[in-house]
């Protein structure tokens, strides 16, 4: 058999690395769909495009690895792009591989190829760090080593490398592929703003921390522990930083930034140290953060440093910068007083739950912590027990995943089946029925690769977040409720076992699904409600 640029695609991610590849046929792709069949490559195949990108998305969360996403060309690009929106957001690497009508339609020529756009790689400009059209099948090789190493560089994101029809089937002389190097390129912190970074945070009286994503993206949490116990900082987590720091740790204030406690507590340090976050919507309580110390901020990503706020800004990986400023911070001795602080704001939060009528909201997330185990690495939805658990899940040792970068609803089971195919073992989804619609197709998926997902849908019969919000701003929801199936049928006609619960039926039903093999379902009939505003002047 004659090789073909196909061949050099498969090739060339093989030797970079890549396992598995996430995505769904096109004509204009099958040149590179029937190269995977010569390959090791293991291939998942999706229903929906854009649950394809999800898919990609949360394999590499659960690898640290770059995920590798093959699309077709027009309709099929088009589709992936709300789920490589969250992948750009949250920093996450996706090699995205796309098809191209033959090289003689390109350049805005109108020939009427099927799916043809004048400029398919612009309506991917946002959602990607890049764009590279590869016009030769020989220089195949070099652009997806490009791709790769740029993907993986901080800040990481998604690239896409387009490819056309016939490069892809073109004959090629290229020799096998093997001799490949994609290392990503440094981003170490400058030593006068450490230096400066470290005088400051030496010389706080109330010093916090506020860490975000970038910190465990960059494997940095031993760092970030011993920053924040040599100066004594309380320390909280964005929802993307969820795990960064220990929840139970006599310095966590956990992940409660939606309070207007943690809030006040952040505003008052008189140096605020925000490492791996933009301080944006969700991390900052939707902008009522407004701190009163110094800022140093710690982030790869260049463009959000002092976005929101002045401070001493320092373009790094999480890693090499919070490593450099524990080499210059000299460990003081505890007082009690942040210790302090902490537990009395933590108190001040859980007195104002106990203020609401929450019980059954708390009885929910309690029992699925109960039902799955300590390791159990979780993805949820935009939903209102989604919502709950960017504050008030545990994760213990296990990882938490959540689509809170672009908050695009029905992330979670795309992104479970990734983290499943990754191969290291069953993993928890979390919808609402709203968002369990966006994903309903891929319960093929799960059963036609034998994932182990256990995805529990909470069925409140509309999108309960929406309801929430527009109660509160008008009094009453509109266009909010929804028609929705029998959910366990519906499973059943996939071949995917699924149990039916109440709130205190929860855990067990949990713990069973656990203990089987495959995917399964769990399915919560039950109306959830957002804790209070709690944001300042809320």
């Amino acid at each position: 058999m004659q090789r073909n640029g196909g061949d050099l695609v498969v090739e060339t991610l093989t030797a970079l690395g890549a396992r598995t590849v996430f995505g769904i046929p096109g004509q204009h792709a099958l040149g590179l769909f029937d190269a995977l069949r010569r390959s090791d490559l293991e291939f998942v195949s999706s229903r929906v495009e854009n649950n394809a990108a999800f898919a990609a998305d949360g394999w590499s969360r659960v690898t640290g690895s770059p995920s590798v996403l093959f699309l077709s060309t027009g309709p099929g690009a088009l589709t992936a792009l709300a789920g490589l929106a969250e992948a750009a957001a949250t920093a996450v690497p996706v090699v995205v591989v796309v098809s191209q009508i033959p090289r003689a339609g390109l350049g805005g020529r109108r020939r009427g190829h099927l799916h043809q756009l004048d400029e398919q790689s612009r309506a991917a400009a946002d959602v990607t760090k890049s764009r590279r059209t590869v016009l030769q099948p020989s220089a195949v090789p070099s652009a997806l080593t490009a791709a790769w190493a740029e993907a993986t560089t901080a800040p990481q994101g998604p690239v896409w490398v387009e490819i056309p029809q016939d490069v892809l089937l073109e004959p090629t002389a290229v020799p096998t592929v093997r001799d490949v190097r994609a290392d990503p390129s440094p981003s170490p912190a400058r030593a006068e703003l450490l230096d400066a970074a470290a005088d400051l945070l030496a010389g706080a009286r109330r010093p916090a921390i506020l860490a975000g994503g970038g910190v465990r993206r960059a494997g940095a949490e031993a760092e970030l522990l011993a920053v924040a116990e040599a100066v004594r900082a309380p320390v909280v987590t964005s929802p993307g930083g969820k795990g960064a720091f220990p929840f139970a740790h006599e310095l966590s204030l956990q992940s409660w930034i939606e309070d207007v406690a943690v809030t006040e507590l952040l505003a008052d340090a008189d140096v605020l140290l925000v490492v791996g976050t933009s301080m944006g919507e969700v991390t900052s309580n939707y902008f009522t953060l407004r701190p009163r110390g110094r800022i140093v901020q710690v982030d790869a990503e260049a463009r959000v440093l002092e976005s929101n706020h002045p401070a001493l800004g320092i373009a790094a990986d999480a890693g090499e910068a919070l490593a450099g400023l524990r080499e210059r911070l000299t460990a003081r001795a505890p007082d009690g007083d942040a210790e302090a602080r902490v537990a009395t704001t933590l108190a001040t939060v859980a007195a104002r739950l106990d203020a609401q009528d929450l019980a059954t909201e708390r009885a929910v997330l309690q029992g699925i912590r109960d039902g799955v185990p300590d390791d159990a690495a979780t993805f949820w939805d935009m939903t209102v027990a989604g919502y709950w658990a960017w504050s008030a899940w545990d994760p213990r040792s296990g990882a938490f995943h959540s689509a809170q970068g672009a908050g695009g609803i029905g992330w979670a089971y795309g992104a479970a089946l990734g983290g499943a195919a990754a191969g290291r073992g069953r993993v928890l989804a979390v919808s609402g029925d709203g968002g369990a619609m966006y994903s309903i197709a891929e319960l093929a998926v799960a059963r036609q690769h034998d994932l182990p997902v256990t995805w529990l849908i909470v069925d409140d019969g509309g999108y309960g977040v929406l309801r929430d919000y527009m109660r509160a701003a008008f009094g009453e929801a509109t266009h909010t409720e929804l028609a929705r199936p029998d959910f366990p049928a519906l499973a059943a006609a996939f071949g995917v076992p699924a149990e039916l619960t109440d709130v205190a039926g929860l855990a067990g039903a949990l713990a069973r699904a656990w203990r089987q093999e495959g995917p399964n379902v769990v399915v919560l009939p039950q109306h959830l409600d957002l804790f209070a505003p709690t944001h300042l002047g809320g």
